[in-house]
């Protein structure tokens, strides 16, 4: 079996003897700002019990052997180490790392998302995870990476959101795309016809496209009269991020979004100006 180190514990052990050795020579924050130096140090420290550093530990293993090293820090409950960690991204989202994900949960599930990031090769599994999770956390993680990468998933977003899956969220990663696509439009300027109740965030997504458009059904509804404050906010900077503008003057006075915010944004007084005194 593979021998598991716990490296940050072997740190944790020196840099206690580190701070005894030097008690009162550093503030509490000038300690703060030291001890990420300090583990970086040590990751490149010879350790006498392996006979090399930390992070060439892991730069000699392959692939495979990084990967089952970070399943096995869990089965065994061994801390992570940062070291390992940096090694498999450095690896650009290997074979093994993606196979793993396929089959890992929760903590281990995510750790394994946040070490491939933004790699296509993991974009299919991202999806699946998308649509399969109840972590709304780990949802909003993948959908990220999705939406940086909108174009090369877009035909089975499409797919996705034509099938009534997490719709939302193929709403969110479509407007990211770049290629302008009719029916991607179409779908953005329906939802947002069709939402009443979510205008702000449809509208967002409109924005978010920039096909100009979209700018006559969005001047349309901010010139209503039942559009509340907030739904006016959102669909003035959509106009404007499209390269429109909208000058009418409203009156929001009595609207209670416009109260609340109003309310949490009192102008303190200025403390800033020196008071005059008598001489």
């Amino acid at each position: 079996m593979m021998k598991i180190i716990d490296f940050d514990e072997l740190f944790d052990r020196k840099l206690a003897e580190y701070m005894e050795e030097h008690v009162g020579e550093h503030t509490e924050k000038q300690w703060e700002d030291l001890i990420p130096k300090l583990y970086r140090k040590f990751g490149d420290t010879v350790l006498k019990s392996i006979g090399t550093t930390p992070k060439q530990y892991y730069a000699a293993m392959s692939d495979d052997e990084l990967v089952c090293a970070l399943e096995e820090h869990f089965k065994q409950e061994v801390a992570v180490s940062d070291f390992l960690c940096r090694e498999i991204e450095s690896r650009c989202c290997p074979d093994a790392l993606l196979k793993l994900m396929k089959e890992a949960e929760g903590e281990l599930l995510t750790l394994t998302v946040n070490l491939a990031g933004s790699s296509r090769k993991a974009l299919p599994i991202y999806l699946d995870i998308l649509t399969t999770t109840e972590d709304g956390e780990l949802k909003d993680t993948v959908t990220e990476y999705l939406k940086g990468n909108a174009d090369a998933v877009k035909e089975r977003v499409l797919a996705l959101y034509r099938e009534g899956v997490e719709r939302e969220y193929m709403l969110e990663i479509l407007s990211r795309c770049k290629q302008r696509d009719d029916e991607v439009f179409n779908i953005l300027i329906n939802e947002f016809r069709t939402a009443p109740d979510d205008i702000p965030m449809h509208a967002s997504y409109l924005a978010s496209y920039g096909d100009e458009r979209a700018l006559p059904a969005l001047l349309d509804y901010i010139d209503r009269d039942e559009t509340n404050y907030l739904e006016y906010q959102e669909l003035k900077y959509a106009i404007e991020a499209l390269g429109g503008e909208y000058t009418k003057v409203r009156d929001f006075s009595c609207d209670p979004y416009f109260q609340e915010i109003a309310a949490q944004s009192q102008i303190l007084p200025d403390f800033t100006t020196e008071k005059k005194t008598d001489a």
